[in-house]
């Protein structure tokens, strides 16, 4: 409550500094509290004068980590400042927004972070270290977590007793936001009369401990002895004499005891010897006995005051052999032969290692590296090393190799290794390796072919060490298994276990084999490429995992597609496969598709990726590509044809038919027209055949030289007609009755469709041959064209002739209407007909002048038309 109420004196003061206009734009208030967890936190949102009138504190709305709190929780305090109260806040750290809402839209003012925690308690479990003249260090607890800053401040106090008051306060303090603070020199004076307490305090409260009195004597720690020498005395085994001074920042006059810790190098072995020092000495020593022959160990030594409780750390370990013999034992020699790397040499790694044999050879100094071709010894060469590993440039030659430790007694047994030359083959002896694990063992067994070999060499690394010195080996004698522990290899790592037989000084082809000791599912999965999709199919690419990222044998890849709302598929396929055509996919969907890597032990799988298909393939694309190709093809031939033989065609499809009414044709004489017995008998009886009034004859206009054309171009055609036809002509108007014929007439008109004979053709050519004035009754007209048979079926030079006997006094000019005519019709008249229009009047038919226009409701007759007519 009185947290409440600080608060809202504080929101008066803003209040008025608002009012004022000497705040910011929004703030809130308080900024970045901190309350204890569980209590109620109310907060104040004050807008600037700017945002009035258009919004005021009535806008205002309040999250709590982006959760919108309920309008409730609001109060208006004036038009300016909006608070919320937020009952039991159990957060450790929460934010609360302040947004101002208008027009629908949110627009974020300000915000706060809000912590809660708790008062802290009381520190207790005070101690503290004493480096004399160096520092004094105190460390505490500080109770539960109060998730609040908390500051703590180290009080040191004089002391003076009187009964349990604490009379004044003398020395100071440190102050540190950990739980452990330090007084430096020169502020370390040395007494026995202090106390030290620790106070906390954060926003919430405050606790201090109590002062726990501690004597400087009893937390006084030392710095390390120094440690002079470690020998072995001249004549005498299993001794070494150590030798050490004491510390120089102590309390003097004080007594110390020293620890002596001496181990084996060779073994995990190690002894302590205590040994007490008065005030008075300064340089100490101890003789080590009971130790190994030629064996190494390393010293070190730590002290403590009587009265403290605190020993030293340990000093720096010094090294010493006993007395020393030489090493009985050989090394263990390996070798790793790379490939040549230029003409005629090649790199051989030679490595070694001491066998654990106690007592221990003692200090190595060294190794005596001797080598020379097998089919020359003379050529001896010799390399000394310190360490255990050495490359060699050899030739292409078979080598002999044997490496010796020595030390100041003497010098170990040979180890021999022989090195084959480049061409040299050998027998595959090993048949089969493999392993297993069973009971925290890894075991390696393998098949020989030949049972005299009893040595061989296990060799194991890890597959992506390019390093060949970092190669494990051992030897194995009269046994073709190998156990050890599972602890020599790392797990998720693949190994390289290679097992190599060994007869007399040679080494045979080894049988390698990949394995792991223990898998997990792969680190990451393989990526999907999927390329050029299809219309229902697509491949799917990948790469195989890095061998760091796999743990384990691949056993397979699994691909999982999954169209577009709809049921996911998969394929399974070997480790070796890198890619797979996926088929019967929709055409034109999307699919979504990622591959799993599976091991032993689990799959993971890769990013997924997207694709199409294809709304059409390529033998869709053919399918409408070669039609639609072909026809346009078959257009561009049609158009070109088309425009090549466009004449042809434009006689075929559209022939010129002139207009009957823009012809102009050659007049004929009025006497001829009269005297013709052929018109006259048209005119008198135009009532009674057709109704037909004012009928124009149109004789032909051709000039004189088309003449010889048309008599050629028709000659033939009439010559081949004329008897037969004119014969069927005779006898038919002769047995026509004239009832028959005016019947015939009757239904004849200008507008009428009519149909055109081989008859009408023959008449409508012998009456543009005929001069009008000429025209004959059949009888005679039968015997002229018997004459103008005969004429035809003569020779081309008699052409002329057949033109003299048509020429008459009046020429008959051909009428352009009938040049453009297919067939030139021919009008002939019966007896009878003549005898009926003797009897009509003459005065309904009327001569028009050929070249006179037709005016508007007079019908004009063409020789069509007669002919026409005499035909039906």
């Amino acid at each position: 409550m009185f947290y409440h109420l600080i608060w809202m004196l504080v929101l008066l003061c803003r209040s008025s500094a608002a009012d004022e206009n000497s705040v910011r734009d929004v703030e809130i208030f308080p900024s970045s509290p901190e309350i204890e967890r569980g209590s109620t936190l109310k907060l104040f949102c004050v807008l600037g004068k700017h945002y009035m009138p258009h919004r005021n504190a009535s806008h205002i709305i309040w999250k709590l980590n982006h959760e919108l709190i309920t309008q409730e929780n609001y109060n208006i305090v004036n038009e300016t400042v909006s608070s919320v109260t937020i009952h039991n806040f159990t957060y450790s750290k929460a934010h609360v927004k302040c947004f101002i809402k208008y027009l629908g839209k949110e627009q974020l003012l300000v915000h706060t972070e809000v912590k809660s925690g708790f008062p802290p308690d009381a520190p207790g479990n005070i101690s503290c270290v004493y480096y004399f003249d160096a520092e004094l260090a105190c460390s505490w607890t500080s109770g539960r977590q109060t998730n609040l800053t908390t500051s703590y401040t180290l009080y040191r106090k004089m002391m003076r007793k009187r009964g349990v008051t604490i009379l004044n306060t003398v020395g100071s303090s440190c102050q540190s936001k950990t739980e452990s603070c330090s007084f430096y020199y020169p502020n370390t004076p040395y007494s026995s009369s202090f106390c030290f307490q620790v106070k906390a305090e954060n926003v919430l409260g405050e606790a201090s401990s109590d002062c726990v009195p501690i004597a400087m004597e009893k937390i006084e720690k030392f710095e390390p002895p120094e440690i002079l020498s470690v020998q072995k005395i001249a004549g005498i085994k299993q001794l070494l004499t150590v030798t050490w001074k004491k510390p120089e920042k102590i309390i003097p006059s004080q007594d110390l005891n020293c620890r002596v810790r001496y181990r084996n190098l060779y073994s995990n072995f190690s002894e302590t010897v205590t040994v007490n020092l008065t005030s008075g000495e300064k340089i100490a020593s101890l003789n080590l006995t009971g130790l190994w022959d030629s064996t190494e160990y390393a010293v070190a030594i730590q002290c403590i005051s009587v009265e403290s409780k605190f020993w030293s750390d340990w000093s720096r370990e010094r090294m010493a052999s006993t007395e020393e013999k030489a090493p009985s034992e050989k090394v263990d020699l390996w070798r790793v032969i790379e490939s040549s790397h230029s003409a005629g040499h090649r790199s051989v790694h030679l490595m070694w290692k001491l066998l654990n044999h106690f007592p221990s050879p003692g200090r190595i100094l060294g190794y005596r590296i001797l080598y020379f071709p097998e089919n020359s010894a003379a050529l001896k060469m010799m390399n000394i090393t310190t360490d255990e590993k050495i490359i060699l440039l050899l030739n292409e030659e078979a080598y002999i190799i044997s490496v010796t430790a020595y030390n100041s007694a003497g010098d170990s047994p040979e180890a021999i290794l022989r090195i084959p030359s480049t061409d040299e083959k050998t027998s595959q002896i090993i048949e089969t390796v493999r392993t297993f694990t069973a009971n925290e063992e890894v075991a390696v067994e393998w098949m020989s072919s030949r049972s005299e070999v009893t040595r061989y060499v296990v060799e194991w690394y890890e597959e992506l060490e390019p390093d060949p010195f970092r190669r494990s080996w051992q030897y194995i004698s009269n046994s073709t298994n190998w156990r050890t522990n599972k602890k020599t290899f790392r797990p998720f790592i693949c190994y390289n276990i290679s097992v190599y037989p060994l007869y007399g000084n040679k080494v045979g082809a080894p049988y390698s084999i990949q394995t792991y000791i223990q898998e997990k599912k792969p680190s990451e999965g393989p990526m999907a490429d999927t390329g050029v999709p299809g219309k229902n199919e697509i491949t799917i690419k990948w790469k195989e995992i890095s061998k760091d990222k796999r743990n384990g044998f691949i056993s397979n890849y699994t691909i999982f597609y999954k169209p577009e709302g709809g049921k996911e598929l998969n394929e399974t396929v070997n480790p070796d496969v890198l890619q797979y055509r996926l088929k019967s996919l929709q055409a034109n969907t999307q699919y979504t598709v990622h591959i799993m890597a599976t091991n032993e032990a689990g799959g993971t799988s890769g990013e997924p990726k997207t694709f199409k298909t294809l709304k059409f393939n390529k033998e869709d694309i053919i399918s409408i590509a070669i039609p639609v190709g072909l026809s346009m093809l078959f257009l561009l031939v049609l158009w070109i044809t088309c425009i090549l033989k466009k004449h042809m065609f434009k006689k075929v499809c559209w022939p010129d038919i002139p207009n009957p009414a823009e012809s102009i044709a050659v007049e004929w004489p009025v006497d001829a027209s009269v005297n013709n017995s052929f018109l006259r008998g048209v005119t008198s009886e135009d009532k009674t055949i057709g109704g037909l009034e004012d009928v124009c004859v149109l004789e032909p206009c051709f000039p004189e030289e088309h003449e010889d054309s048309l008599l050629m171009n028709h000659e033939n055609r009439i010559s081949e007609y004329t008897d037969i036809n004119t014969k069927v002509m005779i006898n038919r108007d002769k047995n026509i009755p004239y009832n028959e014929e005016h019947e015939a007439a009757k239904h004849l008109s200008a507008s009428m469709p009519y149909t055109m004979t081989d008859q009408d053709f023959r008449s409508q050519v012998l009456s543009a041959l005929i001069p009008a004035e000429k025209i004959q009754p059949i009888e005679m007209l039968e015997d002229y064209l018997h004459e103008h048979q005969d004429v035809s079926n003569q020779n081309e030079e008699n052409k002329e002739e057949v033109l003299n006997l048509s020429d008459l006094s009046e020429k008959a000019v051909f009428n352009p209407y009938l040049k453009n005519s297919v067939n030139t019709r021919e009008f002939l008249i019966s007896e009878n007909l003549a005898e009926h229009s003797k009897s009509e009047p003459k005065s309904q038919s009327t001569a028009i002048s050929p070249f006179q226009q037709n005016v508007v409701g007079q019908s004009y007759v063409t020789l069509d038309m007669f002919g026409l007519a005499t035909a039906h």
